[in-house]
Formats: C-alpha cells, structure tokens, sequence
C-alpha cells in the first residue's frame, strides 16, 4: 500500500514535468532506453548531461572574455548544448540555448550574457527537479508488471 502510494507520487511528479513544458517526448524516448539490465540508465545520463553542459557553458564564458569574442567557437558550443538538450527532452532548456544561440549569431555579447545566466538558472531548476525525483525511484525500487508502463511506457 505504501509502495502504491509512493508510485502515484513519481507519476504525478513525473506528469508535472510535462505538464510545465520542463519536459517533452524525447525524454519518454530515453525512459524506454532503461532496463532491468541497467535500472540507473536515465539517471546516469543526467548526471553526464548536466556535468558536460556546465563544462560547455564555462568555456563559452571563458571565450567571452577574449578579445576579439570567438562568435564561431560559442556557436559551435551552443549548436551542441541545443543538441544535448533536445536529445533528453529537456526542452526548457533547449528554448535557453536557442535563445543564447540567436544573440551569439548577432554578436550580441551582452546578450549572451544575460542568456548564459538565463540558462545556468535552467539548469539549476532542471537539475533540482530530477535530483527527488530519482530519489523517489530509489525508494520504490524495481518495478515489475503493471506498475512499469504507468511510470515509463506514455507520456503520462
């Protein structure tokens, strides 16, 4: 009854991502990536999203501080920061990068200033919506029959 209770709450969760435009198909298409073989999968590509994307975002810092600014180089960052995001469904912060990518291809500095902190703030949020969210998963551990497709199988 408790673990019942306990699915209900990570599928309400869960919804509320979509539901906020946080979240859009392709994260159900990383979902179904996961097995019984590595139940930590979505969580550990995460984790490496989120450590590659600051990674990027400190050397598009780092390029704004030169003289002349390396407008190619940050779109090149930010062309594979869109294309991270898009693939894990993180739409939020894909519609950030797209924003930063449009004043970096105006050479708009300053507004990629204002977009980079838009986008760590993105990040940030992300970030601290999946991190209880895992935890819940841990707690209910493995799933098994019904209780699979109503967390992993739609987009609900």
């Amino acid at each position: 009854m408790e673990n019942q209770a306990l699915l209900q709450q990570i599928a309400a969760m869960r919804k509320s991502f979509f539901d906020e435009g946080t979240l859009d198909s392709f994260f159900v298409q990383l979902e179904q990536l996961q097995g019984p073989d590595d139940p930590n999968f979505v969580e550990e590509i995460l984790t490496l999203f989120f450590s590659d994307s600051m990674d990027m975002l400190a050397t598009v810092e780092e390029k704004l501080t030169k003289s002349p600014v390396d407008f190619t180089g940050i779109n090149k960052i930010l062309h594979q920061l869109k294309v991270n995001s898009a693939s894990i469904g993180a739409k939020k912060v894909k519609d950030k990068v797209i924003a930063m990518r449009n004043n970096s291809k105006e050479h708009n500095v300053e507004g990629i200033r204002v977009s980079l902190q838009e986008l760590r703030m993105e990040y940030e949020t992300l970030k601290g919506k999946f991190e209880p969210y895992f935890e819940l998963l841990k707690q209910a551990g493995p799933q098994e029959g019904e209780a699979l497709p109503s967390l992993y199988g739609g987009r609900f």
